[in-house]
């Protein structure tokens, strides 16, 4: 039987979970993911059920690692998990979500002790060549407590059988086990080149639960390097002028 923990989530565009841990109760993390703990609480970091668990977990996006925080003291102890950034966090309970839930890579969070990370793939080839995000997913397993985090605003959607819903292939974070996702043409050549939504969107099918997210990393990521590129570009070209200067100064900032 897993771990039930309890938790409090803080802030609101960079969230943190503080986790409330009974003796010799524990939660795991990806490394790097604690953002403090108290007194009495013990981190062990391995490669939890050896190389291979290791190795799969590093092919969905995770650490090689991953370290249990036990409290080893007589009362409850606290210990937290920062965003790595702007979004939400997502609390799962695996034992009410039929003890299985996908999600792309690089989403978890932490969980309670007994939860694995498993590898999933998607079913269909043309959600691995075209899903935007890749074909590897996450899949949580187990009774506890899981928490994902996703970036801007988290929308949830409760999918009927039958019930589909077309969406960007990277605003997905995370959907049930009885959501069928497949990848789809979007029609119409016009759309398709000029639309600006890329030429595939995914199909996600009910019954289950759906959550998406306004910002996925990987636009996020895009825009930093675009601005980064134009700015170098900027720089290159010796901005010049009063003009020139009030550029440079909104791209890199005064530095004086």
């Amino acid at each position: 039987m897993d771990d039930v923990i309890d938790y409090k989530i803080y802030g609101d565009d960079m969230q943190i979970v503080e986790v409330g841990l009974d003796p010799k109760e524990g939660v795991r993390a990806e490394a790097g993911a604690m953002m403090y703990m108290e007194e009495g609480i013990e981190m062990q970091t391995s490669t939890e059920g050896g190389l291979f668990k290791g190795f799969k977990r590093m092919i969905t996006g995770e650490s090689f690692f991953i370290t249990t925080f036990l409290n080893n003291a007589r009362g409850i102890k606290h210990v937290a998990f920062g965003a790595p950034y702007p979004g939400k966090i997502i609390p799962l309970e695996l034992n009410t979500l039929g003890g299985e839930f996908s999600c792309q890579k690089d989403a978890f969070l932490c969980a309670a002790k007994g939860v694995e990370i498993e590898v999933a793939f998607t079913k269909r080839l043309g959600a691995g060549v075209f899903g935007g995000e890749g074909f590897i997913l996450q899949r949580l397993v187990g009774d506890g407590m899981a928490f994902v985090h996703a970036g801007g605003t988290i929308i949830k959607k409760d999918l009927s059988t039958d019930e589909s819903l077309r969406v960007d292939t990277g605003c997905i974070v995370a959907f049930a086990k009885g959501v069928d996702y497949d990848i789809r043409f979007i029609s119409g050549f016009k759309n398709s080149l000029f639309g600006g939504e890329g030429l595939f969107f995914a199909k996600l099918t009910g019954p289950g639960t759906v959550y998406l997210q306004s910002l996925p990393f990987s636009r996020l990521a895009d825009r930093i390097l675009a601005a980064a590129t134009f700015q170098s570009k900027g720089e290159s070209k010796g901005l010049s002028g009063i003009g020139g200067s009030i550029l440079g100064n909104l791209l890199q900032g005064d530095r004086s």
